[in-house]
C-alpha cells in the first residue's frame, strides 16, 4: 500500500477501499485480503460498540465462518443459541421455526452482540498483510476521473485522506454516504413500523427464550443476552413522539401489557436515554454499481428487522462479492460486467426476502398494532402446531435464506493463524 502527502490531504493507493465497518464491509475486507487483494476498510466510529446493532447470526453465516476457519473462534466468544423460534400470542405459545433439521454445521441461531462479531472479523483481518482497518474515518465523497469512480475522500482526526482504488465499495449502511455521492437511485418499499430498543435484566426464573410476545396490540421481541434481555418494542411508524409525550410511565405500562413478566423490572428504564428509536426502512437500489463502485449490504438494500436477517444478507452479499471480484481485482482486470454480476446474483434473494418482510409488516403487524383487543393467532401458526414438519419451512427461510452463499475455496490463501486455505 503506497502512502504519500499532497498539499491538501494524505493519499493512500490500494486495490479496494470499503466504506463501512459493519458485517458486510469487514467480512468483504477479510475475504478479499484472504484472496491476496490489498484492501482498506474505513469506519467512521472509534469502535464497534453500538447497542442497537443486530445480534442474530444465522446458520448460513455460521457455515461461512466455518469455511474460512473462524467458527471455533466465534463460538468461543460470549453468545447464546436458539434452536427454535417460539412466539407467545395472547398467552398462548406457538413454535414457529425448528432449525434442528437444517443441513448445516450449526443448526441454531447464535445471539452475539455485533461488536463481538465485528471484533472477531477485524482481528482475523489484521493478521493478513493486505488488510487495513482505519477507525474514525468517515467517507465524505468520491474521487472520479473520466466517468469512473477512482477512490474515496475520507475525514480522519489527522486530517483529510484520499484513498485511490480500483474499486470503491459502499457498505456504510442504510444512510450510505457512498450511494448518495454516487447518485444511485433508491426504491423505498415502505415500512409501517418502528422499534424502541431497550434492555431489562434477565433472571434465572425467566426460563427459556420466547422471541416474540403479542398481547392486545402490543408486540415485544426479547433477545437473550445472558444477564439481560435486549428488548424491541414494536410501534407504528411515527408513533415515537406521541409515546414520549405520554411519559415514561405510559411506556413502562405498555411493555408490561405485552409481557407481564417484566412488571417488577420496567423501572430499570430510568429515562428516555435508556430507550433508543430504530427507524425501520425497507428499500433497495435499482442499480447497485457504477464503473469503479458497488454497494452491498444495507447500502444496497435496507431490511426490516422481521426475521433478524439483516446481518446475514449483508454477509451473503460480501461472500458473493468476494467470490466474483477477488480474482479480477487481484489481477487488475476488474470490469463493469464483474460488478453487475454481483447484483445479478444477490438481487433475487433480496427481493424475495423483502417481499416476505413487507407482507408480514402490512398483513400482520399493521393489523395488530394498537388494537386494544385480543388478537386471533394467524391460521398458519395453528398449522405449525398441528404439523411440526411445517416448521422447517420458516426455519429454512430464516436460517439459510433464499440463496445461501458459500466461500469459493479457490480464491482463498492461507490464514496465518489457522494455516488453512
Amino acid at each position: 500500500m503506497a502512502t504519500r502527502k499532497t498539499a491538501s490531504a494524505r493519499r493512500i493507493e490500494t486495490r479496494c477501499v470499503i466504506a463501512g465497518g459493519g458485517p458486510a464491509g469487514v467480512m468483504l475486507g477479510y475475504l478479499l485480503a484472504r484472496a491476496g487483494v490489498e484492501v482498506v476498510v474505513v469506519e467512521k466510529h472509534a469502535d464497534f460498540f453500538r447497542d442497537f446493532r443486530g445480534d442474530t447470526v444465522h446458520p448460513s453465516t455460521l457455515d461461512v465462518l466455518a469455511e474460512v476457519g473462524l467458527l471455533d473462534a466465534f463460538l468461543a466468544r460470549p453468545h447464546q443459541t436458539l434452536a427454535a423460534i417460539r412466539a407467545e400470542i395472547e398467552g398462548e405459545e406457538f413454535a414457529i421455526a425448528d432449525f434442528s433439521h437444517l443441513p448445516v454445521r450449526c443448526p441454531f441461531i447464535a445471539f452475539m452482540p455485533q461488536w463481538e462479531f465485528l471484533d472477531l472479523l477485524a482481528q482475523a483481518g489484521r493478521r493478513l498483510p493486505g488488510f487495513q482497518l482505519i477507525m474514525q474515518a468517515e467517507a465524505l465523497g468520491l474521487i472520479e476521473s473520466g466517468g469512473r469512480v477512482t477512490g474515496l475522500r475520507v475525514r480522519t482526526p489527522q486530517g483529510p485522506l484520499e484513498i485511490a482504488a480500483d474499486l470503491v465499495v459502499g457498505a456504510d449502511g442504510r444512510a450510505s454516504a457512498v450511494r448518495a455521492a454516487a447518485g444511485l437511485k433508491v426504491r423505498d418499499l415502505g415500512a409501517p413500523i418502528d422499534v424502541l430498543w431497550m434492555r431489562l435484566s434477565r433472571r434465572p426464573e425467566d426460563g427459556g427464550p420466547t422471541l416474540g410476545r403479542l398481547h392486545r396490540g402490543r408486540v415485544l421481541v426479547t433477545i437473550d443476552r445472558g444477564d439481560y434481555w435486549q428488548c424491541a418494542f414494536v410501534i407504528r411508524k411515527g408513533a415515537a413522539d406521541p409515546i414520549r409525550a405520554q411519559g415514561l410511565d405510559a411506556l413502562r405500562a405498555e411493555i408490561v401489557r405485552a409481557a407481564p413478566m417484566f412488571r417488577d423490572r420496567v423501572g430499570e428504564i430510568r429515562s428516555w436515554d435508556d430507550v433508543k428509536l430504530l427507524t425501520v426502512t425497507v428499500d433497495r437500489l435499482e442499480q447497485w454499481s457504477r464503473p469503479g463502485l458497488i454497494c452491498i449490504g444495507d447500502a444496497a438494500h435496507a431490511m426490516s428487522p422481521i426475521g433478524g436477517v439483516g446481518i446475514n444478507l449483508a454477509v451473503q452479499d460480501a461472500v458473493a462479492a468476494a467470490n466474483l471480484l477477488a480474482t479480477p481485482l487481484r489481477e487488475g482486470r476488474l470490469t463493469d460486467a464483474d460488478l453487475a454480476a454481483v447484483q445479478a446474483r444477490r438481487e433475487p434473494p433480496t427481493r424475495t426476502t423483502q417481499g416476505v418482510q413487507v407482507f408480514m409488516q402490512e398483513r400482520v403487524l399493521s393489523r395488530l398494532l394498537g388494537r386494544d383487543e385480543a388478537a386471533r393467532p394467524p391460521a398458519f401458526f395453528r398449522l405449525l402446531r398441528l404439523f411440526p414438519l411445517l416448521r422447517r419451512i420458516p426455519a429454512r427461510f430464516i436460517g439459510l435464506g433464499a440463496r445461501p452463499e458459500h466461500v469459493d475455496p479457490s480464491i482463498l490463501r492461507a490464514d496465518p493463524e489457522h494455516g488453512r486455505a
